[in-house]
């Protein structure tokens, strides 16, 4: 349960002052629907009416806030026309300008002849000084509540800042005091405020350094951010390893069918990982280990071995994809190599229903389906398995921490070897894995062609339809991915229909699409069709970012390859380079590129590996568009910002190690402080492995 003090803050936004059903529901878009969440939702920049000349002093297209008197009010005559009043002081003239003004509103808080305060941007129109709609306006007596700094907040359309404001304004009332949850030296040491104070200053900048990384109150917040991650990292993974686990050593016959049936031997790396992999599965404590391995690098043969090795010993396992695309690719490239074993795998997705379905989960609860590969239809409560001593899970990041347990909460003291092609720099590693073990593939397999990668103009667009009937004739197959847009599916699947009618106008019926909103045999089928060389051209939105495999297919294009981050550029580039034929991969932009664009599209065309893409995404992004973290099961963090706070993101692991050792319950003063955070920031599953564990 959360603790009682935690509960204010744990309140719906609908609480405070001023947010009423309509608000609310917007507001939740960009903060959430608690008042932690107004909480978390720094401003991002200031605008300072400190600033206070006389008229003829102020500096065009400057905020400024002026004292004057009231002259006239000029109302507008129709309703495009602005409505003017004038004013002064000792200097000169000024024109408040209004449209689409309430004329007796106006007249109520800018009577003739009254002085008051104005706050706003001014500029001079034919020689007089104008401020267009003034942000502020009030009597002299309210002269200190307008002369101030107003934190400028991310917003979403129907919020003004005005509002945010005022609503961060009444979340901070809303605080209390919790206990302190810091080690008293290290904060010493830092010059930290108490929380509560931290939160008050980051929502009240003064000055640019506010806004740093390294401004005291948010790298104290951040760092508050950082430790409960850690903490709740740590926690799930001693009870991972506090379960005790099974010895799992197979005599290797099934393996050496396998090996023997490969077309191709393995490489140095999937050698070393299947070592590593086997010797953790040889003690008598449950593995959690990770497999990374770029595209193409041959994670799937080593998850194959794996799996056999506890087949060996009369277990079950099972390989988990993250789409049903995936599974089934999965089975298609398992099922050739277990011919001869007496190992029949069963697939299982959210597709299979009634009868199909029931079969399926007879076979893995008697244990006569010893491999089941299938998608997060194989954690439902109604599968339950005979013996399960193994679970792959492949592109983990798509799966959180708890559903990582749930899977092995299926069997008794299940290995988990878990699988991301999605190469991860080591400061996110830290953050969604902790400390864990890693094996990574760093070759490719052998015969693998380097792909040729172009950076074009979308101006050349029409150019590049026509190109790819050429390439097409000579038995090429091209993928056309359409541009990712953010704001929504509708448009996303949008674009790519236009597209693919573009292209079908050229090459009739050689031409499919897939799209998320497709219905999963709708996708399969189209998929089908691209593999069997039907159709030569797949149109698609990122849908096939992941684990699709067509050897034939040898170009991708990407249309607007600004728009993506580098690690969903280089899965999309993955896919292509898997034959032996040479591929090239065409990244269109539109102009005109950011710096940082050019950047990320200058580190595509230099280099392949996934790692160096990964490090250099992390450097110009930071880590909240790393590998699009909304979708990937990565934390994503509100007040840390990586890679700027690395550093604490290292001192955070250290002392959870050192707290842990000193009071693995959390039953001190300072542990039962280290609770609420964890509350406070949500992590109230990782709580539960403090009971159970």
């Amino acid at each position: 349960m959360r603790p009682e003090i935690l509960f204010p803050f744990f309140k719906p936004i609908t609480t405070l002052a001023g947010v009423g059903p309509r608000i609310s529901v917007l507001l939740e878009k960009i903060t959430g629907a608690h008042i932690v969440d107004v909480l978390w939702h720094l401003p991002t920049s200031y605008v300072d009416r400190r600033f206070s000349p006389t008229i003829a002093e102020a500096p065009d297209n400057t905020v400024v806030t002026l004292e004057v008197t009231v002259m006239k009010h000029f109302p507008s005559r129709n309703r495009p026309a602005p409505y003017k009043i004038t004013c002064f002081d000792e200097t000169g003239p000024l024109e408040l300008v209004f449209f689409n003004a309430r004329g007796d509103y106006l007249q109520k808080q800018l009577p003739e002849g009254e002085t008051r305060i104005v706050s706003g941007t001014v500029e001079r129109f034919n020689g007089i000084l104008q401020m267009t709609h003034p942000d502020r306006m009030g009597t002299p007596e309210e002269r200190d509540a307008i002369q101030t700094v107003d934190p400028v907040y991310p917003l979403t359309a129907g919020i003004t800042n005005k509002l945010m404001g005022k609503t961060a304004r009444a979340a901070l009332e809303k605080t209390i005091p919790l206990p302190e949850w810091l080690d008293p030296a290290f904060k010493d040491r830092k010059k930290w405020q108490d929380w509560q104070d931290a939160l008050k200053t980051a929502h009240a900048p003064q000055e640019e350094d506010d806004f740093y990384a390294d401004a005291p109150a948010r790298e104290r917040l951040a760092y508050d951010e950082l430790l409960a991650n850690q903490l709740a990292l740590a926690l799930v993974r001693r009870t991972v390893r506090k379960a005790s686990g099974r010895s799992i050593k197979g005599d290797g016959r099934l393996r050496k069918q396998v090996r023997d049936a490969l077309p191709f031997a393995l490489t140095g790396s999937q050698e070393e990982a299947l070592k590593e992999i086997n010797d953790d599965m040889g003690q008598p404590l449950r593995m959690l280990r990770l497999l990374q391995g770029d595209v193409g690098s041959g994670k799937t043969v080593v998850a194959l071995l794996t799996a056999l090795n506890a087949i060996e010993c009369g277990m079950q396992a099972v390989i988990m994809a993250p789409t049903e695309i995936l599974a089934r690719q999965h089975m298609e490239t398992i099922e050739p190599l277990l011919e001869g074993t007496g190992i029949t795998p069963v697939v299982l997705t959210g597709r299979d229903k009634g009868k199909k379905r029931t079969a399926i989960l007879d076979q893995l609860e008697d244990g006569s389906a010893q491999l089941a590969i299938g998608t997060h239809a194989l954690f439902q409560e109604d599968v339950g398995f005979h013996n399960l001593g193994l679970a792959v899970i492949d592109e983990q990041h798509r799966f959180g921490v708890h559903q990582r347990l749930a899977m092995a909460g299926k069997g008794k003291h299940v290995d988990v070897l878990v699988m991301t092609a999605t190469p991860i720099p080591r400061t996110l590693m830290l953050t969604a894995y902790g400390d864990m073990d890693v094996s990574r593939l760093l070759e490719k397999p052998a015969g693998r062609k380097p792909v040729d990668t172009r950076v074009m103009s979308l101006e050349r667009l029409d150019e590049v339809a026509q190109g790819i009937g050429r390439m097409v004739s000579k038995g090429a197959r091209v993928y056309w991915v359409c541009p990712l847009v953010e704001e929504s599916d509708k448009i996303e699947v949008a674009a790519a229909e236009e597209r693919f009618e573009h292209l079908q106008k050229l090459y009739g019926d050689r031409v499919g699409m897939v799209h998320g909103k497709m219905k999963g045999t709708q996708k399969d089928t189209v998929m089908a069709a691209f593999a069997k060389g039907e159709i030569d051209v797949l149109v698609a939105t990122t849908v096939i970012e992941v684990g699709v495999n067509v050897p034939e297919a040898t170009v991708m294009i990407i249309e607007h390859a600004e728009r993506f981050g580098l690690a969903q550029l280089h899965q999309l580039r993955g896919r292509i380079g898997r034959g032996s034929a040479a591929s090239t991969c065409l990244l269109l932009y539109g102009a005109p590129l950011s710096e940082n664009g050019q950047a990320r599209l200058k580190i595509m065309r230099e280099t392949e590996d996934g790692f160096v893409i990964a490090e250099e995404d992390l450097r110009l992004r930071g880590a909240g568009e790393v590998l699009g973290t909304r979708q990937s099961g990565l934390p994503e963090f509100r007040l840390a910002q990586l890679p700027a706070h690395e550093d604490l993101l290292a001192v955070a692991r250290d002392d959870v190690k050192l707290i842990l050792e000193k009071d693995p319950d959390l039953k001190s003063a300072r542990g039962e402080a280290l609770r609420v955070l964890l509350y406070l920031f949500e992590e109230d599953a990782s709580v539960t492995y403090l009971r159970s564990g």
